[in-house]
C-alpha cells in the first residue's frame, strides 16, 4: 500500500520564484519537484504528443521510487469523444510510455464537461484500454451517476476519479478496483485556491480511509495557477505522514 501525493503538471510560469528557486533552469523543475514529492501527474501529454526521448528523460530524472501518472491525449477524450478510439489508443500507448517502465502509474481519462454518459459508447471504449495498465476515469457531467457506469467500471477494473472542485464538476466515489485516484482542484477557486488546514485534514484522513492499509491511492493537487499545488501537496503529504 502506497498513498502518493504530487501535483498535476510541473511547469508553470507563476511556481517560479515562488515555490521553485528564483533562477532555477526550467529544465531542472521536475527534478526539484520530484524530490519533494513521489509523484506527478504528466499532464502536457493531453495536448498533444510527446517524444520517446520524454519520457525516457523525465525517467531519469526522477528518483527510484518515484511514480507518474499520464494524462491521455484530448484528441481521443475531446476531440473524438471516445468514438473510433482503437488506433489513437494504440498510437498513445505506442509513443514511449513503456520507456517510464516502472515508473509508469496510472492512464488518466478526463472527460469534457460536455460528454453525457452513453452506455454504448463505453461498452466499446473500455476495452481498448491495455489491461496490463492502471486507468482512471474522471467524468465531468451529472449523467455518469449511474450504476451501469459504476458496474462497466468495475468489469474493466477501471478506477472512478474523485475530483474535488468548487461546485463545478460532480464528485462521484465508488470503489471499482485495487487502487484511488484523487484529482483536487482548488478550495474555491477552480485551478486557484490553496486548501485550508481543515481541508486538508479532511482529505488526508479520506486517503489513509481509502487505502485501507493495502489500497494504492493516487492524490495530484491541481490547483496549479498561482502556486499553491506543490505547496498544498506537501502539507497533506505530511499529514497523512502524521495519520498512518
Amino acid at each position: 500500500m502506497a498513498i502518493r501525493i504530487g501535483t498535476s503538471g510541473w511547469a508553470y510560469e507563476p511556481w517560479r520564484g515562488n515555490y521553485y528557486p528564483r533562477g532555477l533552469p526550467a529544465r531542472e523543475e521536475l527534478g526539484y519537484l520530484a524530490r519533494r514529492v513521489d509523484t506527478i501527474e504528466v499532464n502536457s501529454t493531453f495536448y498533444g504528443p510527446r517524444k520517446a526521448s520524454d519520457y525516457l528523460r523525465w525517467h531519469d530524472t526522477v528518483p527510484d521510487d518515484f511514480v507518474f501518472a499520464v494524462k491521455a491525449p484530448r484528441l481521443i477524450t475531446h476531440s473524438s469523444r471516445l468514438r473510433d478510439a482503437r488506433a489513437r489508443v494504440d498510437e498513445f500507448f505506442d509513443s514511449g510510455l513503456d520507456d517510464l517502465g516502472a515508473k509508469l502509474g496510472p492512464v488518466l481519462w478526463q472527460l469534457p464537461g460536455s460528454l453525457h454518459y452513453d452506455p454504448a459508447l463505453l461498452r466499446d471504449f473500455l476495452p481498448l484500454l491495455p489491461p496490463d495498465r492502471r486507468h482512471a476515469v474522471e467524468v465531468r457531467h451529472a449523467s455518469f451517476a449511474d450504476d451501469r457506469f459504476i458496474d462497466q467500471l468495475a468489469e474493466h477494473r477501471v478506477a472512478l476519479v474523485v475530483a474535488d472542485s468548487p461546485r463545478v464538476w460532480p464528485s462521484l466515489l465508488a470503489d471499482t478496483t485495487d487502487f484511488a485516484y484523487l484529482r483536487l482542484h482548488g478550495d474555491t477557486e477552480l485551478y486557484t485556491s490553496a486548501y485550508p488546514d481543515d481541508a486538508i485534514d479532511t482529505w488526508a484522513a479520506r486517503a489513509v480511509e481509502w487505502s485501507g492499509g493495502d489500497r494504492d491511492v493516487f492524490v495530484y493537487l491541481d490547483n496549479t495557477m498561482v502556486g499553491n499545488a506543490p505547496k498544498d501537496a506537501e502539507r497533506l503529504a505530511r499529514r497523512v505522514r502524521a495519520l498512518v
